[in-house]
């Protein structure tokens, strides 16, 4: 395949051309002889079939670019964007909580930050300090962290379903000097207090659980209705590169990584979504996901913080409330409780909602399975959703899900709280969750670049430069990386080993540094991009790489939706690893045999798995991704657990149920594999 770019080809052909004393019209039809016989319509076809995108692409990267510098010059920071914004419009909506119909204004959430940095002003932090944040997705958290901001100090946002080790880990790991929990987790702050040291300050935010307060913990509410709600006389000296707060990686492959966020990659990631989706000021965006999290606490919160947009909040996703949700905050938000000062205030906001319209939703992850596999409700032809932004949505059911729920456009995009090589798909290509631009592919320098799919090591050519892929060819995403510019930076993590790991050299040219993803992905002709596996799922069987998710797709489907994790086992005296299906069947009606003559007619013999793992339920993380790292471990063991296993007997052609005796004859090599 020609290079885009080839194009300069038949400029220096013409050239030629002319200078050999050729008529000049002679000399253009033998160019462009040239140009095509050498593959050159190719490049040509690209560029009628993607400019038009690459165009708008580029309209946004330019205008976020701009956006940045300007506030880089002005020492901007994410708490000074959003004053403006409160006292641009102070009583509109800003956050709702579904949970409890409470509303916030911008005028209330910034008087709320306000007390919190006065609080913790006044109680001896300082700019620079780290305060960890544990609790459920409320408009309390938001500007508890935001507040934190004001006076400089960052904030931990740690997983409200970490427990024990994983929770004191990521405090310990975080450095901070206090902890913010809600009463709702008070449970899980005492289960681990012996190991938090008693220098840590504990704060209590919202009602006490029936354990009551603990013990050396303060009560925040009372602390911060006393405290001030005027902005800080003397802000912190911080700027858009300085540090912001910290997010936890899911820990689906280990424990949890504090990633870094300076104030920079929160504008940027909000940015980014809302100019790529055409967002605008009067839209409603209904955000179900986990606040400590990028997608939900960047990309939905950061559109209120930065563009003033009313985001309506629900702490846990929940499928069967919500379409009711968008159709709920279609209205005036009459049942709302508005702790306003003023009636007018109170009418002026109802005027204003009642254009208000959820027009856009968020997804990850699994959330557009879960949708589909609830029985049709009447809820889903009235809402007024035209958007819905996220990532994870199955090839298989994106068609599925624009039809049945009406959904004009799907705003899938890829990227990870650190990355550098974000990715939106901004036209609604099916399946794709981005683009690259084959006419200009140097100005967002991202690449799929070869990799061992085994151990994902990089592969590289004799001048010890990676390898680029061509069209079709999978391969890991890298992004070249300049700390001078906002887009292009990597930040890392708090732990300095695991930001070393996901820095590779000489990559794009010598001397060069780059982001390595982890994830493998596929680029077609048009510079669409496909996202085909975390790295590590994918795994060797039988001389062939078997994608994970494409299994899961598959199994999921023939299966009505069910919850499914594939991974790869080790089999002594077995190359490469056997496949193996854990199913979630809480009701024990999955026939294996059944699905087997399924699995017959759709994959291929390589890919079916060897082994089956029934079990009540999969268990998947905050942002609905299957956690693994359990059940590879356990393997197909039966000693390891009590769920119902079974094994692929190829000779018999169907599943065994796999006890001791089939476990020690398999380990021996008595089963032919």
């Amino acid at each position: 395949m020609q290079a885009p770019g080839a194009g300069s080809a038949s400029v220096v052909s013409l050239v030629l051309l002319w200078l050999l004393g050729l008529p000049w019209t002679w000399s253009a039809a033998a160019a462009l002889g040239v140009y095509v016989g050498g593959g050159g319509w190719r490049f040509l076809r690209i560029v009628c079939k993607t400019a038009r995108r690459d165009l708008f692409g580029l309209f946004v990267l330019i205008r976020v670019r701009l956006e940045l510098r300007r506030h880089q010059r002005a020492r901007h920071t994410i708490p000074r964007i959003f004053q403006v914004v409160a006292r641009r419009q102070p009583d509109r909506l800003a956050l709702v909580d579904a949970g409890s119909d409470v509303c916030w204004t911008f005028a209330q959430l910034d008087a709320y930050s306000n007390a919190v940095a006065n609080l913790f002003c006044q109680l001896g932090f300082a700019s620079g300090d780290v305060v960890a944040i544990f609790l459920e997705g409320r408009p309390e958290f938001v500007g508890l962290w935001l507040g934190l901001a004001k006076v400089g100090v960052e904030a931990a946002l740690l997983n409200v379903n970490l427990r024990r080790e994983p929770l004191a880990f990521c405090l310990g790991t975080s450095g901070a000097k206090a902890l913010i929990f809600g009463g709702e987790l008070a449970a899980a702050v005492a289960e681990v207090s012996g190991q938090l040291g008693k220098s840590l300050v504990k704060f209590c935010s919202g009602e006490l659980g029936p354990e009551g307060i603990l013990p050396d913990t303060q009560l925040l509410d009372p602390l911060l209705k006393e405290a001030s709600t005027a902005p800080l006389a003397q802000p912190p000296d911080k700027g858009m590169d300085d540090r912001l707060f910290y997010i936890y990686t899911s820990g689906t492959t280990g424990l949890p990584k504090a990633a870094i966020v300076v104030h920079s990659r929160y504008y940027r990631i909000a940015a980014f979504g809302h100019h790529a989706y055409s967002m605008q000021v009067a839209d409603v965006l209904y955000d179900c996901l986990p606040l400590y999290h990028t997608a939900g606490n960047i990309m939905g919160v950061g559109q209120c913080l930065i563009y003033g947009l009313t985001v309506v909040l629900r702490k846990k996703f929940s499928a069967s409330r919500f379409w009711d949700d968008c159709v709920k905050y279609n209205c005036t938000l009459e049942t709302a409780s508005f702790r306003l000062r003023s009636q007018a205030a109170q009418l002026q906001i109802k005027l204003c909602c009642l254009s208000a319209l959820v027009q856009v939703v968020q997804y990850i992850g699994e959330i557009c399975r879960y949708l589909l596999k609830q029985p049709v409700r009447e809820a889903e032809g009235r809402h007024r959703v035209r958007l819905a932004v996220g990532n994870g949505l199955r090839p298989n059911i994106w068609e599925e899900f624009t039809e049945r729920f009406g959904v004009r456009q799907i705003g899938e995009f890829y990227g990870a709280t650190e990355c550098n090589c974000s990715i939106a798909n901004m036209d609604g290509k099916v399946g794709s969750c981005g683009f690259n631009s084959r006419i200009l592919p140097h100005v967002y320098p991202i690449r799929l670049v070869k990799v061992n799919e085994d151990t994902m090591e990089l592969l590289r050519d004799a001048q010890g430069l990676c390898i680029p892929c061509q069209a079709g060819e999978p391969g890991l995403l890298v992004g070249q990386i300049n700390q001078q510019d906002p887009l292009r930076r990597f930040d890392g993590y708090i732990s300095e080993s695991a930001t070393s790991k996901k820095i590779a050299h000489s990559v794009f040219r010598k001397g060069d540094s780059a982001y390595l993803s982890g994830d493998v992905l596929v680029m077609d002709e048009l510079g669409y991009m496909y996202f085909r596996d975390r790295g590590g799922d994918t795994f060797r069987w039988r001389g062939e790489n078997v994608s994970t998710t494409e299994v899961e797709s598959v199994l999921s489907r023939l299966l009505g939706q069910t919850d499914v994790a594939v991974y790869g086992v080790a089999v002594p005296g077995v190359e490469g690893k056997a496949g193996m299906a854990a199913i979630a069947d809480p009701h024990g009606q999955l026939s294996p045999n059944a699905l087997y003559q399924e699995l017959q007619k759709v994959l291929a013999p390589y890919a079916r798995p060897i082994f089956l793992r029934l079990l009540p339920q999969v268990d998947t993380t905050g942002t609905f991704k299957i956690q693994k790292t359990r059940l590879q471990h356990e393997g197909f063991d039966p000693r390891q657990t009590s769920d119902r296993l079974f094994f692929l007997d190829l000779k018999q052609g169907h599943y065994l149920p796999l006890d001791q005796g089939v476990y020690t004859r398999i380990c021996s090599g008595a089963f032919a594999l």
